[in-house]
């Protein structure tokens, strides 16, 4: 039998080995146990080589290196009765070796050709490491900056993040699953993982019916239709059902409406915690109600080993369910070509020191394309503070992000070596070589040491200006990082205070996986910079946007609030009957704080100035099935050649549900030198103003039509024309 990797050969090859397996076998083909040096978990997985020979594991989590997985691969196909290879599964949320910005900084560029280019060299990384299922993309849309996981995905936009979910599904898997160089793509956390209560990880969510289907299942809609090969459900469960068993939701909208086909693999002990949620009695009813939702691999709760036998006899799992799992598992690892050659992973030159410096020059685009500069503000009537003066004599380099190499990696970067990222003081060393640069770190990220901000005081008096580097270590974001009142942490803000009275420039780099809650300082610094955590080459990334070699391009890919007051903030809300208006106190307003927030979905400066005039569409009249393109110049006023990023909204004027103000259709962008101007060119088709109906189904509506430009979801500086949609 010689499967070449398409679907008829895989299932093929499934059905007959299905044939051959003991009831044993088959649960090991449904069982993945860690067995590398990451635990993600409260449990660290044992000896597996002898479950291995016995056919009773079949996948393995957290383990890479060449020479690891082919030990491992040989005693299957050597060492057990049936000799079928094993799927190795491993995170590669933002690179494997090669650490890219996480993937909220990377949502910044609004690209989704760079998006799939990092997921592109992440897995021939991944797969030289002998890897083969990535635990990637992470699609959560999410609203809340205190839930942790927030770093982890690609904001609150769905039609942002089912872009960048078909970026990342090609990227990963690339041509062809067999390819040497292609891993399996798993969506998670399928669904409503963001919306956890008070913005804690693993929380209930309480989402409506319109809610998911309009905002929630998007992005996982779009991977799967762009043939991602697994699935992965979240921990929490929604309106009262955990995902792990949630029937209507895995089985019927997932595999029968949207006809996916792949493996469903659960998150970490999280089939055993449906035991916890309070919906399983036993270790028995959890592996019956997740088989039934359509789970096809535990991951690390033994709930499948030990409770399908029972669940067999009585009477609550069927052998046929479990033989669909086995088939759609042995399918997935065919396609991979795992049964031609299980070995070949890990075999291949693509970690070679050409390749890395390539991946290394990519991580850095992408890095510094990553970088939002919030405010910056002007110095002297002809200059802002950034990008830096040229000829600075003494920069003092500030704060407990400073120097420091392994909080620049982010969370979830655990294949990457946190020596080898660029500090931000590396980096401006290599930039500006003439200039002084002095450091401190003032405080530590946490700590309520303050002893050294006298000394980093004394630095900051003979600079010409100041850089600080504030927020967050790596740990304070990702899974199991949550935080109630997301701001600067520790004592950062008394050391930003006092460098602030001392009347210097000050330009503040946040680094973080969220939106901090900085209103004082965007209030008080010359410039505001959201850094995030922008991986192996953060230093030089940095350096070269302040210095002006790079002039910026990112764009925040979420709504920054003020105040945590705010949260949830975004900009797709809908119309209230009584819509904001200062000094009406009846109107949807707060008495001690502005409605509008921080910043705005969108926003980001450059070093140009650009506008944008004479919006218009190819049409003022459409139906189903036609395709408007709307167009508007765009100016570059400023000294410098730049990258603007053009969003294309649209609203419903009068519709059978509420719409939002503003719904994201679409962005663009244009790359024009000093002085410059040019056309930008939108694509629109009729059918992406299709709405979920009373039904939830996607339903058309004739009549007006908003349909607005802008450089952010500031509605103050839209551009809007009407157009119309006719029946039929």
């Amino acid at each position: 039998m010689n499967p070449t990797g398409n679907r008829f050969d895989a299932n093929l090859l499934a059905a007959n080995l299905l044939a051959e397996m003991t009831l044993e076998e088959k649960i090991g083909q449904l069982t993945m146990v860690a067995a590398g040096d990451v635990v993600t978990g409260p449990i660290r997985a044992g000896e597996v080589a002898d479950a291995i020979r016995a056919g009773r594991v079949g996948n393995l989590l957290n383990l890479w290196g060449a020479e690891q997985v082919r030990a491992m691969q040989a005693i299957a196909v050597e060492e057990s009765r049936l000799k079928i290879p094993l799927l190795i599964g491993f995170d590669v949320l933002h690179g494997h070796r090669t650490i890219f910005p996480i993937p909220l900084a990377e949502a910044a560029l609004f690209d989704p050709h760079l998006w799939e280019r990092s997921a592109r060299a992440s897995a021939i990384e991944a797969a030289s490491d002998g890897i083969s299922l990535a635990f990637a993309p992470m699609l959560d849309i999410a609203r809340d900056p205190r839930w942790g996981r927030i770093a982890e995905g690609p904001g609150e936009d769905p039609w942002v993040a089912a872009t960048f979910a078909t970026a990342k599904v090609r990227g990963l898997q690339g041509a062809s699953l067999a390819a040497v160089d292609a891993v399996a793509a798993t969506a998670k956390h399928f669904c409503g993982y963001g919306a956890g209560l008070a913005g804690l990880d693993y929380a209930s969510a309480d989402i409506s019916e319109r809610l998911l289907h309009e905002v929630y299942l998007p992005p996982f809609k779009a991977a799967v239709a762009a043939g991602c090969a697994a699935i992965m459900p979240s921990f929490n469960d929604v309106n009262g059902v955990p995902m792990t068993a949630h029937i209507p939701l895995l089985r019927d909208w997932l595999r029968r409406e949207q006809g996916f086909e792949g493996v469903i693999v659960s998150d970490y002990f999280a089939i055993a915690e449906l035991m916890r949620h309070g919906v399983a009695a036993d270790l028995v009813e959890a592996a019956a109600a997740a088989l039934a939702a359509g789970v096809d691999i535990d991951m690390m709760s033994d709930a499948y080993r030990l409770g399908l036998p029972a669940a067999l006899e009585r009477g609550v799992a069927s052998m046929s369910q479990i033989d669909a799992a086995v088939r759609r598992v042995l399918a997935l690892k065919a396609r991979l070509g795992l049964f031609d050659d299980p070995l070949r992973r890990g075999c291949t030159a693509s970690s070679g020191p050409l390749d890395a410096k390539a991946r290394r020059d990519l991580a850095r685009d992408v890095a510094r394309r990553a970088i939002v500069v919030l405010t910056n503000k002007r110095v002297s009537p002809n200059r802002k503070i950034l990008p830096l003066a040229a000829g600075l004599r003494r920069i003092a380099l500030i704060g407990p992000l400073a120097d420091n190499s392994a909080d620049m990696l982010g969370p979830w970067a655990a294949v990457g070596t946190p020596g080898q990222a660029v500090t931000v003081r590396q980096g401006l060393e290599a930039a500006l070589p003439n200039a002084e640069i002095v450091c401190a770190c003032g405080v530590g990220i946490e700590d309520e040491d303050i002893s050294g901000i006298a000394g980093a005081l004394e630095l900051c008096r003979g600079a010409d200006v100041v850089l600080l580097c504030l927020g967050e270590s790596a740990t304070m974001s990702g899974e199991a990082a949550c935080r109630a009142n997301p701001v600067l942490p520790g004592r950062q803000w008394a050391l930003a205070q006092a460098v602030l009275d001392l009347g210097k420039p000050v330009v503040a780099l946040i680094f973080s996986g969220r939106p901090l809650m900085i209103p004082a300082l965007v209030e008080k610094a010359d410039a505001v910079v959201a850094a995030w955590f922008l991986g192996i080459e953060a230093g030089n990334a940095v350096a070269d946007v302040l210095s002006g070699h790079f002039n910026p391009t990112g764009r925040l890919p979420i709504t920054w609030p003020r105040e945590i007051g705010q949260v949830p903030i975004f900009f797709a809300a809908r119309p209230s009957g009584r819509p904001a208006y200062p000094g009406n106190r009846y109107t949807s307003i707060y008495l001690d704080l502005p409605v509008e927030p921080q910043f705005p979905f969108g926003h980001g400066l450059s070093y140009n100035d650009a506008t944008l005039t004479n919006l218009r569409a190819s049409a003022k009249e459409f139906k189903l099935g036609d395709e408007l393109v709307v167009l508007v110049d765009v100016a570059n006023l400023g000294p410098v050649a730049g990258e603007e990023t053009v969003f294309l909204f649209a609203r419903d004027v009068v519709a059978s549900i509420a719409r939002p103000h503003l719904e994201l259709k679409g962005f663009g962008k244009i790359a024009l030198q000093a002085g410059e101007s040019a056309t930008l060119s939108l694509p629109l088709r009729a059918d992406q103003l299709c709405f979920p109906g009373p039904d939830l189904r996607p339903r058309f509506e004739p009549g007006d039509f908003e349909l607005s430009v802008g450089a952010s979801a500031d509605p103050l500086r839209l551009l809007t024309i009407t157009v119309r949609a006719l029946p039929g």
